[in-house]
């Protein structure tokens, strides 16, 4: 396949191949917000687009002969790209559902703050655990491994070629409930710290019910919370340094849940 010797089926191949890296990039939480302008977007995607279509197979033979077959191989490019996406941006979303908890528990849930990337209010603990579970990601190189892994997944389902099955089913399932268990992770400790604070403040109105426990509690429970959110960057880290040392694996058998079954050869 060259650049100038162009045939319908390497236009289709191109076409897909740009469906499919366009879906995973704007799903970045880094990169698809709204703070990045969109020729920015289109830019890099196109980029990264012609760096992987000269490399990409595509069997002539596969050339959709109906516009409804086009559909179905836009479709398949489509979700193919989602489920990788998603995958990764769980990881970023269970860290936000964990910051949203202990805003709730330290008594900032009307206290919300403007996120630049997605244009949304949310509370203050997970903008903040958010944005640092970016700089973490990037720092230890996760994009690349991403990028890596999207690159790869064209050589086990080459473009318009997505098999739809149970294993791909289950794989995208596991993914709400990864979400809750990171979620969990990240805000038990706070969670428990004020659990302590509480117990601890009503012990107090019981042995003195003239002392104002409402008013004791807020500032002792934002002291409590912000003491253990400092020790819980290092569990953070770790998090998200094991999710991007498993990243390759975890995509890698989505893609392989998604890629055609072998041709049976002879008899």
């Amino acid at each position: 396949m060259t650049f100038f010797n162009f045939n319908p089926s390497d236009l289709m191949s191109f076409y897909l191949t740009l469906f499919r890296v366009s879906i995973v990039l704007f799903l970045l939480p880094f990169f698809g917000g709204n703070s990045i302008p969109k020729t920015v977007k289109a830019a890099l995607t196109i980029v990264l687009t012609l760096g992987i279509w000269p490399h990409v197979t595509f069997e002539g033979s596969l050339m959709p002969a109906s516009p409804y077959n086009i559909a179905l191989m836009i479709l398949g490019e489509m979700v193919l790209g989602l489920v990788m996406g998603i995958s990764v941006h769980v990881m970023f979303a269970a860290i936000q559902t964990g910051g949203n908890l202990i805003g709730v528990q330290m008594g900032f849930s009307m206290v919300n703050v403007l996120d630049p990337l997605t244009g949304t209010n949310e509370a203050v603990t997970a903008h903040f655990l958010y944005m640092c579970a970016i700089l973490v990601f990037l720092s230890i190189n996760g994009h690349l491994y991403l990028m890596s892994a999207m690159v790869e997944s064209f050589k086990y389902i080459p473009p318009g070629q997505i098999f739809i099955s149970s294993t791909l089913t289950s794989q995208i399932m596991s993914i709400s409930k990864d979400l809750f268990v990171l979620a969990v992770k990240v805000a038990s400790p706070i969670i428990a710290t004020i659990f302590v604070v509480d117990l601890g403040l009503a012990l107090i109105s019981k042995m003195a019910p003239q002392m104002n426990v409402l008013m004791l509690g807020f500032p002792l429970k934002i002291l409590a919370g912000f003491f253990v959110l400092s020790l819980v960057f290092t569990v953070l880290s770790l998090h998200v340094g094991e999710f991007v040392a498993d990243l390759p694996k975890y995509l890698l058998s989505i893609i392989k849940a998604g890629s055609p079954p072998a041709m049976p050869i002879g008899n």
